[in-house]
């Protein structure tokens, strides 16, 4: 059985803390935060949080997992509740940030629109940076282990086209009310 993720370690799969008296250390979020804009393997500080299988080579399994930690750190910091959550796709997580009053929905769009289409691993990663940073301000949590497979398969174009039609599908979810109205213009 391999190991588990760093967050793993620490949150469970209802989203609370494994611990509360161990949550999120300030010098690992610190380290993970470190990953940022750099390669997989580049980073001594974050060498001991890997847990993704390599004979020595950078495989798409350990840049995704290079590139999560690192952006967990970030989502992370600072923050008292847990940023990891079973089940909470990156499209789910970005709709709830369309739809909080702190953004401008359009430009939360054109965010969304630039990661998307984004073809290499590094562009992604950066685009979803930002991203990150704006759900840390709303405390929107996300699933890290559905992101870093996600990340895993924007190497293959096929996986990606597969990964960005679940991202739109979530983030543009809508179920309507009972009269058929969308439920973020409906009157309350």
């Amino acid at each position: 059985m391999p190991p588990l993720r760093y967050w793993t370690q620490r949150v469970r799969s209802d989203g609370s803390w494994r611990n509360e008296r161990i949550k999120a250390p300030g010098e690992e979020l610190a380290a993970l935060r470190a990953g940022l804009g750099h390669s997989a393997g580049t980073v001594p500080a974050l060498w001991g949080f890997y847990t993704s299988p390599t004979d020595g080579q950078v495989t798409p399994e350990l840049e995704a997992e290079h590139a999560a930690l690192s952006l967990y750190g970030l989502h992370q910091q600072s923050q008292s509740q847990p940023m990891h959550k079973r089940g909470v796709s990156l499209g789910a997580a970005l709709r709830g940030l369309r739809h909080n009053d702190r953004f401008s929905g359009e430009a939360v769009d054109r965010r969304v629109a630039a990661a998307v289409n984004t073809t290499s691993v590094p562009a992604l990663v950066y685009r979803l940076r930002g991203l990150v940073t704006q759900l840390r301000a709303i405390k929107q949590p996300l699933d890290y282990d559905r992101l870093l497979q996600d990340i895993k398969g924007w190497h293959h174009p096929e996986a990606r086209r597969r990964v960005r039609r679940s991202w739109g599908l979530s983030y543009h979810s809508w179920h309507a009310g009972r009269d058929g109205s969308h439920p973020h213009t409906a009157s309350s």
